[in-house]
């Protein structure tokens, strides 16, 4: 089991993605930074929603709870930050 992080640097927050990939798979997921997600426990429903799925398939999942979830708010933060933590984290990088 391989652990993965990656971060970026929005606009108005870090966002950090960490994971552990067993066998192409997301376990153990984790969305920190000093960003805001509103609902709060929106961003533990989409580290559920990621979690047991392959690495490949989490871009999508991430523009899946976007596009779903109307009402979760990410002032200065938008979809394309958390897929670039996601892009570092697959990429094995900060």
């Amino acid at each position: 089991m391989k652990h993965r992080m990656g971060e970026h640097k929005a606009r108005k927050g870090l966002i950090r993605i960490e994971f552990d990939d067993e066998n192409g798979i997301a376990r153990h997921v984790k969305i920190t930074g000093d960003f805001f997600m509103y609902p709060e426990d929106a961003v533990v429903e989409l580290e559920k929603k990621m979690e047991g799925h392959m690495i490949t398939e989490l871009n999508g999942i991430i523009d899946e709870f976007f596009a779903l979830r109307l009402d979760v708010e990410t002032p200065y933060v938008n979809l394309e930050d958390f897929k670039l933590a996601l892009k570092r984290a697959v990429e094995g990088g900060r």
